[in-house]
């Protein structure tokens, strides 16, 4: 069975012998191999590694040939350690043939070595994964980051509260930008008002604008989940995309078209004012949408941001249509007519009545609402129509969202309302007794008002197994470890316990549990009390608060508990009570992973029964025994099935 295999591998290679190798192969060809044992029965551990006959070809000197003692070595080794093991029992051979069987393992390595003794051996080198080499490769990059910021090495995470305040500082400054440039190439008195000023604000703006860019250059992002920070790897993930582009035609110095604009020309007569030339600044705008996208993602009040944002939209697009309505009455003329803005008087001259008419008319003009001067010649119905197409499309699309948003605000209310109203109908298709449909209302108000009303599962369907563990474990692994037979469980089965926590209201009066009762869950308080009230249901024995535990016996089923597994009290709660459930089943279901920490789980609680002499202890150790020896068969059974003589090692090897 080995030998056609070989022969099969060597033809694959397809190698060519130099004379000496040739020589040395014809002589081994006529050796008879030792292929049998003392008995004279075949092995199936021994292969002689068999050739074929070289093919027709130009021979290769000895320095050449030494391939061939790399794949006679390798193949022989990987057919040697292929071997399967001797086990008793097995199809293979028997016990008495071990020594012999490696005595020709051994043989193999020696001839193996004789084939390839014209050489050294070449020794592969075992590197790392690619996912243990990008670690350390990323863990090296993230040291080297720690240089100085104009270091080629600078990276910015993106995910750090630091790249936040710095995308905050950045939106500041592109606002600035979106008011008082096109604001100031207008009104020329708000641009002659405070130059100084102005200037220093213009450049800083600048410099922050410089800064950002670098910045963004060398923030990192996701490969495969990890954090790219190679400075080489950064720049080419910026270029590829057209985020280089509005960045630097951001940084275009347009301000030297001052030098073109002759000093004090600003005024009602020269329009517009000379730093119009900066609008270039407002290429920047993605950037302050970046920074939107952030802050509404880790806000606790999203929808209430998106109005705000919103909001902030329509007054950007009121102001520069008012700057763009006063700038047209110039070109036509001020006081010209009915439509444009009329410049006489005192009164209408200053800086603060300019803009106030400005952005009233721009108001009313684009949300279409009240009357406007009508327009008297072309450029102002040009004007007009645009105005008002601009308003239908954009402030239709920008009322609608606000519209959706605000009914987002109310889903959670509006789907609580419809299902108390849905029960409500019911019970009165019912006659349900106003007394219960009182305590019925009173519940549905206590949730509401307490924000359980939520349904914990349907919100987090959506987030993977691991992170509802983490979460779970975070709101409810404090609470289960109060529980004083699970105080000194390993933290696998707390995890997985707190995933089987289910939250349960309950109402004043209602019962949690009767004397009697087959124990099928325990109970942790969470918020209110319970009474535990005798059998006459008015004799108060004892109050529970919060964080107390009661009917963890009853579902480890320990054999000889007197109560039965049953519950010995009446527990009532006084008020609304939140008590987190554990079943039964959930229960065992878990422990069957975790047999130690079963083991220990029985001996507390039959502690907790000895306490309180609870616990018949020739039932318990009679029911111990009897498992004792279901499971000694169990494991006689399983073996036997496992390495059974008729299944021999062909069977092991496929059920391992």
């Amino acid at each position: 069975m080995w030998i056609p295999m070989m022969a099969a591998a060597a033809q694959h290679d397809r190698v060519v012998l130099s004379p000496r190798r040739l020589q040395q192969h014809q002589q081994q060809q006529h050796t008879p191999s030792p292929d049998r044992d003392r008995h004279g029965q075949r092995t199936y551990l021994h292969m002689v590694p068999i050739l074929p006959p070289p093919p027709a070809g130009p021979a290769i000197n000895d320095s050449q040939d030494t391939i061939i003692s790399d794949r006679l070595q390798d193949t022989s080794f990987q057919y040697a350690s292929a071997a399967p093991s001797v086990i008793s029992g097995n199809a293979f051979t028997t016990p008495s043939k071990i020594p012999n069987s490696i005595n020709k393992l051994n043989l193999i390595q020696s001839h193996s070595n004789k084939w390839g003794s014209s050489r050294k051996v070449h020794e592969r080198s075992t590197g790392p994964d690619w996912f243990e080499t990008k670690m350390a490769n990323a863990k090296m990059e993230k040291k080297r980051s720690s240089k100085c910021f104009w270091s080629s090495s600078f990276v910015v995470d993106p995910t750090t509260h630091f790249h936040y305040k710095w995308l905050m500082l950045v939106t500041v400054t592109i606002l600035y930008n979106l008011v008082f440039v096109i604001g100031r190439g207008v009104f020329w008195e708000l641009n002659n008002a405070m130059p100084t000023i102005w200037w220093i604000l213009d450049y800083a703006s600048d410099g922050i604008y410089v800064v950002d860019t670098l910045v963004h250059a060398h923030e990192g992002f996701l490969d495969q989940g990890l954090m790219v920070r190679n400075s080489h790897k950064l720049r080419e993930n910026y270029f590829s995309t057209s985020k280089w582009k509005s960045d630097f035609l951001s940084l275009l110095p347009t301000d030297l078209a001052y030098l073109w604009w002759p000093s004090g020309s600003c005024s009602a007569d020269v329009l517009p004012c000379p730093v119009i030339v900066r609008a270039n600044r407002l290429l920047r705008v993605p950037r302050m949408l970046e920074f939107f996208d952030r802050t509404e993602t880790k806000t606790g009040y999203p929808n209430v941001f998106r109005i705000c944002k919103v909001v902030f939209a329509i007054l950007i697009l009121i102001h520069w249509n008012s700057c763009l309505y006063f700038a047209i009455s110039y070109v036509i003329g001020f006081g010209s007519d009915n439509w444009v803005y009329n410049l006489q008087g005192a009164r209408n001259s200053s800086l603060s009545r300019q803009y106030i008419y400005c952005f009233y008319w721009s108001t009313l003009t684009l949300t279409t609402i009240g009357e406007t001067p009508q327009p008297e010649n072309e450029l102002e119905h040009v004007f007009v129509v645009a105005d008002f197409l601009a308003g239908v499309l954009i402030f239709a699309t920008i009322v609608g969202n606000i519209g959706s948003m605000i009914s987002n605000m109310n889903v959670a209310r509006v789907e609580f309302q419809n299902r108390m109203d849905g029960v409500k109908q019911y019970m009165a298709f019912r006659r349900v007794s106003k007394e219960l449909e009182a305590r019925v209302i009173r519940w549905f108000a206590y949730t509401w008002a307490n924000k359980q009303a939520l349904d914990e599962e349907r919100v987090l369907a959506a987030l993977p197994d691991k992170l509802k563990a983490e979460i779970a474990i975070h709101v409810h692994l404090d609470t289960l470890k109060k529980v004083e037979i699970f105080q000194d469980c390993e933290p696998g089965l707390l995890e997985e316990l707190v995933l089987k926590l289910r939250l349960q209201v309950f109402s004043p009066g209602d019962y949690i549990c009767r004397k009697g009762d087959v124990g099928k869950e325990m109970y942790i308080v969470k918020r209110g009390i319970l009474s535990v009230v005798a059998d006459d249901q008015k004799t108060e024995i004892a109050t529970l608060s919060a964080g107390s535990v009661f009917g963890e016996v009853s579902v480890l089923e320990i054999a000889g508990n007197k109560t039965g597994n049953r519950r010995t009290a009446n527990v009532r709660s006084l008020g609304y009570s939140d008590l987190f459930c554990l079943s039964k089943r959930d229960l065992w279901e878990t422990l069957r992973d975790y047999p130690e920490a079963r083991h220990s789980l029985m001996q507390r609680g039959c502690q907790l029964l000895r306490k309180d002499r609870l616990l018949d202890e020739d039932a318990f150790l009679q029911a111990q025994t009897q498992n004792e020896t279901i499971n000694e068969a169990v494991s006689r059974l399983d073996f036997n099935h496992f390495v059974s003589p008729s299944r021999g090692v062909e069977g092991y090897i496929r059920l391992a």
